[in-house]
């Protein structure tokens, strides 16, 4: 048996174990980062080429010093690394200014982002049915009550270049990173943790659970109570006038179609020269397991997603794939986020879960959990504080 010793174990190094480590390597902590697969990989959350990003979360107040952090601390590896990650490109919302739809498990979210945007100072735009229509000719079929709310400094995030580039960091910095291992079991040990990873014992003085899909069976109660996974496709379409769709003319947007939570789509533009576009749904009423979740994706998921989302609202896009992909959310009943200590386990730390909405604040989770791992109860790690796993209680 392969033993060794550190000061903190991260297990999962996709969108937060990779910031976790990133952020622990640069307070010079002495860190080992493991992971099943080879991040950034196919298999969990973190994939995809793309996330969308905005500041007016219309999922709460609670999210907004995450994602605004986050912006900051992609800029900084930007400026470390050369690393493009972080496109603001602007980010757009479409829906009847006063329509009960929802995202995330937030109804009224056209009402929400705007409240947010307003207390916080964000700046954006309200664009009525005509202004819409004339500035953004990608959006076809807009209903007499649909408006825009567009906020500049939104966009997307190149979600593989930020693993990677966390993680090179973390390893210039002087942080292990062991991939293709599998951890099998996490323990308490002597007032330690005792991490065991494939033919590894990891004696480590604490831990980070960033798993994902697999953090319910790794851990057990109360997560495998509390932790859902479902199954999510996203689509790259081709389109007919690629200049519609390229970052200088098209923002990320999410558009709400109808009443319903479903009743959305959301778009990534692709770099100009591109001939497709990004787009994606969410549903959670069917569970998966990532074991066993079906990662193909067939034609009749592309036809049906094509016809009820592309073809009445998207100018230009016709129904050749391009590829599509199988994603996996890990989420809550709240669809909020769990940033915690494990019951019993007060030396072990889990992330989980994202709940569709993690990545545009992974960097500053990351820098946050990292803060309270070492004792810094002020500052970063008091964003912490509305996703404990004790509010549900």
């Amino acid at each position: 048996m392969d033993t060794r010793k550190t000061d903190v174990a991260v297990i999962g190094l996709g969108a937060m174990g990779a910031a976790a480590l990133y952020q622990l390597a640069r307070r010079g902590v002495c860190a080992i980062g493991i992971d099943r697969f080879d991040p950034p990989h196919e298999r969990g959350s973190t994939h995809g080429e793309t996330r969308v990003t905005r500041q007016a979360v219309g999922e709460g107040a609670q999210f907004v010093p995450l994602v605004r952090r986050s912006h900051e601390i992609w800029r900084e590896i930007e400026l470390a690394t050369g690393a493009a990650l972080l496109v603001t490109c602007g980010e757009l919302l479409i829906a009847p200014e006063n329509s009960p739809a929802g995202l995330h498990q937030k109804p009224g979210f056209f009402r929400r982002t705007r409240a947010v945007a307003d207390r916080f100072g964000i700046p954006y735009e309200t664009l009525d049915r005509g202004a819409l229509a004339t500035r953004f000719p990608q959006f076809t079929n807009l209903g007499p009550d649909d408006a825009g709310l567009f906020e500049p400094g939104g966009g997307f995030v190149h979600v593989e270049r930020c693993v990677e580039a966390q993680l090179a960091e973390a390893r210039r910095l002087g942080a292990d990173v062991v991939t293709n291992t599998l951890v099998t079991d996490v323990a308490q040990n002597q007032g330690g943790v005792r991490v065991t990873a494939g033919a590894m014992e990891i004696f480590a003085e604490q831990a980070i659970v960033a798993a994902g899909a697999w953090t319910a069976a790794l851990l057990g109660p109360p997560f495998d109570r509390v932790l859902r996974v479902t199954r999510q496709v996203l689509f790259w379409f081709e389109a007919e006038e690629p200049s519609l769709y390229g970052p200088d003319a098209c923002p990320s947007f999410i558009r709400m179609t109808g009443r319903g939570d479903e009743d959305m789509f959301y778009g990534v533009p692709t770099p100009a020269g591109a001939a497709g576009i990004k787009l994606g749904t969410e549903q959670f009423k069917d569970v998966t397991d990532p074991e066993y979740v079906v990662r193909s994706v067939d034609a009749t998921e592309v036809s049906a997603f094509h016809a009820r989302h592309v073809a009445p609202f998207l100018r230009s896009v016709g129904p050749r794939l391009i590829r599509a992909k199988c994603c996996l959310y890990t989420e809550t009943e709240d669809a909020s986020f769990i940033i915690d200590r494990v019951p019993g386990n007060e030396r072990v730390h889990v992330i989980s879960a994202c709940s569709g909405h993690g990545f545009k604040h992974s960097a500053a989770i990351g820098e946050a959990v990292a803060a309270r791992v070492v004792g810094d109860c002020g500052g970063a790690a008091e964003m912490l504080g509305p996703f404990s796993l004790r509010r549900r209680e």
